[in-house]
């Protein structure tokens, strides 16, 4: 199946990051190239553009469609939870830009044999990085209930979770679930009949909380914006795209924090920890797409902007 994604909040991004034409850039989720296209039309000969990705249909994809910008695009297979070591592997100390759009792509969604969907019967895998051993078929069928439950709850926010839990471990004792389509009969059985009603597909959340947690996604959120602020040069600019609440939580109290990382108590009448800020957080409140890319683009619907601000001097 051919890559494509539809890149969310383009213009916004573009002109969110400032781009300048020998600056260097980072998209940490290359996907199939659309916001690293317009990054890299902007730059010169001098500017640099670095792009990661986990997927390796990504990489190949993205590979084509920035050919025309070879010589200034580096594209690099990993997870962008190792972006400082990337970047000091490939001799860059500190960027003008990162990009990271948490999205899963159309292409993973839409691939059946990826098994994201839970619209259409396939084998359970759900890995952004086909590398790694672990599937969301080895989740199902040998994760504890509490396990089961905590994912479903914490990163589904699905108030079925135990209950789903209960009934996987109890499914799969008769035979393995193999399938999508087995999942999705399992989570239909296990919420009420009246609380299914008015709430769209009732696996949704179940297969958001298994897709998490088996690429380890909010833990590598954390662990790149523990150094992203850090990577960036002096009037340089992070901007993150979220998806839904639990990514967009994670990357608020991020910026934040680069603006106000002060641990002292709020009685202390003057700083005593000597925390000074990194920057400011420009997007007070996200950049939400607009009307016309909402009718274009329904998986734009939830789409989150934030943008933060390296401090011109530290």
């Amino acid at each position: 199946m051919e890559f494509r994604h539809r890149s969310v909040l383009l213009e916004e991004v573009i002109a969110s990051l400032r781009i300048r034409p020998d600056g260097v850039y980072v998209d940490g989720t290359l996907g199939g190239g659309g916001h690293s296209y317009h990054i890299a039309e902007k730059l010169s000969a001098a500017g640099r553009l670095i792009g990661l990705d986990q997927d390796d249909a990504a990489i190949a994809a993205a590979g084509e469609r920035l050919a025309p910008f070879a010589d200034k695009v580096t594209l690099i297979r990993s997870n962008f939870r190792d972006m400082a070591k990337v970047l000091q592997e490939e001799g860059v100390g500190t960027v003008d830009g990162i990009l990271l759009d948490l999205g899963v792509s159309s292409y993973q969604i839409d691939t059946l044999e990826r098994g994201f969907s839970y619209r259409c019967d396939t084998k359970l895998d759900m890995r952004m990085d086909r590398r790694q051993a672990l599937t969301a078929g080895t989740i199902v069928n040998t994760w504890s209930v509490e396990d089961l439950s905590r994912i479903i709850r914490e990163y589904g926010e699905d108030r079925f979770a135990r209950n789903i839990a209960r009934h996987i471990v109890r499914a799969r004792e008769e035979k393995e679930i193999r399938t999508t389509g087995q999942l999705n009969e399992i989570i239909r059985a296990a919420i009420p009949a009246k609380a299914r009603a008015g709430l769209g597909h009732p696996s949704k959340k179940t297969f958001q909380a298994i897709r998490i947690a088996c690429n380890g996604e909010l833990e590598a959120l954390e662990e790149v914006l523990e150094k992203a602020a850090d990577l960036l040069r002096p009037g340089g600019r992070l901007c993150v795209i979220t998806f839904h609440s639990l990514e967009d939580r994670i990357v608020k109290t991020a910026l934040r924090r680069y603006e106000n990382p002060c641990v002292c108590p709020p009685e202390f009448p003057v700083c005593v920890c000597g925390r000074k800020s990194l920057g400011k957080v420009i997007t007070k409140k996200p950049i939400l797409p607009g009307g016309q890319e909402l009718s274009e683009n329904k998986r734009a619907k939830s789409a989150k902007l934030r943008v933060f601000e390296k401090r011109e001097s530290i």
